[in-house]
């Protein structure tokens, strides 16, 4: 997909540390397992099991959301470096056939409450078969593992709480693959292109709902000034933006900058500050990861993602255009890192500036 309007002529290549995800769904019969064992083949690398957490709006009466984990691959490399990781995401929903039969070995795991999720992460083994996966909280929990029917196994505490399930996964939802790369600091074309040629290769293609989402590293966005400043443009020019770059209107879980964020920034004196104690009032802030831009991980310092991430950008296989879409938005952020430049009034003037 190509943008709606000509872009700023960017080189692909950009100087800021930034990690991609990009929605792919494989043809049938395949997974996000080959894909990560397609990559682990060309890299000398090893594969590893993990549960991946990931969140669903749910359907039951007084639970609106329900908490999964489901299985993902990790493609680690000889010197124990991350290359890839290859996830489902739950908002791919439309080339997949639900009434298709589950396959075999392919679950995933249940709950209403994301500590007792977290704590199955952290306890149950990814590699079990479904029937055993949850054996180690049901020990927790003093309690039996329970068989709800042929194709669930429940863990209830002593007085019969639903704690957690293990049920199988739906039918196809194993095609589903996010491609999650580690931060690069060069070469992102390069990089992406190698991962996504074994992706082309395997028959893997864009889904009608993908989106692709950049993580920028937030380190040099943690000044008060440079966050508002970004803040503000991505409020004032969120839609400009969206339709320069042909988002995707298939996505779901995506929103504009939520009001009360724009309210705060704008404070006088606000932008003034020093960057902890204008975090602990952003902190006090519903902010959530499910919107165009996400604030959250930053605001929050969450180890391993303290990042700035874009996620109004279409799905894409083409490195070439990712990248330089990344390299469209590292010249954003080095513009709002520039003390002495005010957020221009217009789109056209915005365009300008970060390409100056």
């Amino acid at each position: 997909m190509q943008p709606s309007s000509p872009a700023p002529a960017f080189p692909a290549e950009f100087a800021w540390k930034a990690g991609f995800e990009i929605e792919l769904v494989a043809p049938r019969g395949k997974s996000r397992r080959d894909l990560a064992n397609a990559i682990a083949e060309t890299r000398s690398a090893r594969v590893q099991t993990l549960f991946y957490p990931q969140s669903e709006v749910s359907q039951a009466p007084g639970v609106p959301v329900f908490e999964n984990l489901v299985l993902g691959f990790d493609v680690i490399g000889a010197d124990g470096n991350a290359i890839a990781r290859c996830v489902d995401d739950l908002t791919i929903t439309h080339e997949l056939d639900f009434e298709a039969p589950s396959r075999k070995g392919w679950y995933r795991i249940i709950s209403d409450d994301p500590r007792l999720i977290e704590l199955a992460r952290l306890t149950c083994d990814p590699t079990a078969r479904q029937s055993v996966a949850l054996a180690p909280l049901a020990k927790l929990f003093a309690t039996e593992l329970g068989h709800a029917d042929h194709d669930m196994f429940r863990v209830t505490d002593r007085m019969g709480r639903s704690i957690a399930i293990a049920a199988s996964l739906p039918g196809e939802r194993e095609r589903v693959c996010e491609l999650i790369t580690p931060p690069f600091e060069r070469d992102h074309q390069g990089e992406l292109a190698t991962l996504l040629a074994q992706a082309a290769r395997l028959g893997f293609t864009v889904p009608q709902q993908a989106a692709t989402h950049i993580h920028f590293d937030a380190t040099q966005l943690k000044q008060t000034a440079s966050f508002c400043r970004l803040v503000e443009i991505c409020h004032r020019f969120g839609e400009e933006l969206k339709t320069h770059f042909r988002s995707n209107p298939h996505c779901r879980r995506v929103g504009r900058v939520p009001m009360e964020l724009v309210a705060l920034i704008r404070q006088p004196g606000f932008a003034k500050s020093g960057w902890k104690p204008a975090a602990r009032q952003l902190q006090g802030l519903k902010l959530s990861k499910y919107s165009d831009f996400n604030f959250m991980n930053m605001v929050h310092d969450l180890p391993g993602k303290d990042t700035f991430e874009v996620r109004i950008l279409p799905g894409s296989m083409d490195a070439a255009n990712i990248a330089a879409q990344g390299a469209f938005f590292a010249r954003l952020l080095e513009f709002c890192i520039a003390r002495d430049k005010p957020v221009p009034e217009t789109f056209d003037a915005l365009l300008l500036a970060i390409n100056d």
